[in-house]
């Protein structure tokens, strides 16, 4: 069940049927659920280890509805794109959901091939979200290790300087600079100076304030 990478919830069971099999069908490895609770605790078992995966849910369920699964979800901090599923008198709640986080809505009766074609883009946007908190871990623990020194000398790269001018303002030779610079790039998987200065400015909004790095 963990490795689905479409989770259904709706309390239609020819829906989750037909949908499971569409899934299935395209390659998605598809898991139903006739409501929302037993879905949150599944979501809770994992203990945030998340995986990538798609949540195909209906707003209109009992006895919780999709948005209040959807909400209870969010306060789990599950990555998981939610696209909803709407019927004619629900668009707006849709929509609303949509300011509210989820990935997307579509209104019943919906094209197979459009839900698949929504569905795979979700799971790319969330393969590329988990990686790229992967790298921001990577980074935070990699300077995490740098020493002192180290750190001194990443703070002068970072601005620009050139060796000895790093020296003269640490008061350490050019050759202990370069150094220093070799271990900096070899922890933090770089090449350059330019390098580490993109990897550390795509920190930024992730909440590293600049003088902490």
């Amino acid at each position: 069940m963990s490795a689905a990478s479409v989770h259904i919830i709706d309390d239609d069971a020819d829906m989750r049927e037909g949908l499971s099999w569409l899934f299935d069908s395209r390659g998605h490895s598809a898991a139903t659920w006739d409501s929302g609770p037993p879905f949150l605790d599944f979501a809770k078992s994992l203990a945030g280890h998340w995986g990538h995966a798609v949540v195909l849910l209906d707003i209109r369920m009992a006895p919780m509805t999709g948005l209040q699964v959807f909400e209870q979800l969010k306060g789990l901090a599950c990555p998981w794109p939610v696209l909803f599923l709407t019927g004619n008198g629900d668009v707006g709640t849709a929509v609303s959901a949509v300011k509210n986080g989820a990935w997307d809505f579509l209104e019943k009766p919906f094209q197979d091939n459009v839900l698949v074609d929504r569905v795979a883009q979700a799971l790319a946007a969330a393969a590329a979200s988990g990686h790229a908190q992967q790298e921001a871990h990577r980074l935070r623990f990699a300077l995490a290790s740098l020493s002192p020194r180290e750190r001194e000398v990443l703070d002068q790269l970072i601005l620009g300087h050139y060796n000895k001018n790093i020296a003269d303002q640490l008061g350490i030779t050019p050759r202990t600079v370069e150094f220093h610079r070799a271990n900096i790039f070899h922890k933090m998987g770089v090449s350059s100076a330019i390098e580490l200065a993109h990897k550390l400015g795509r920190l930024q909004p992730m909440g590293a304030p600049t003088d902490t790095l």
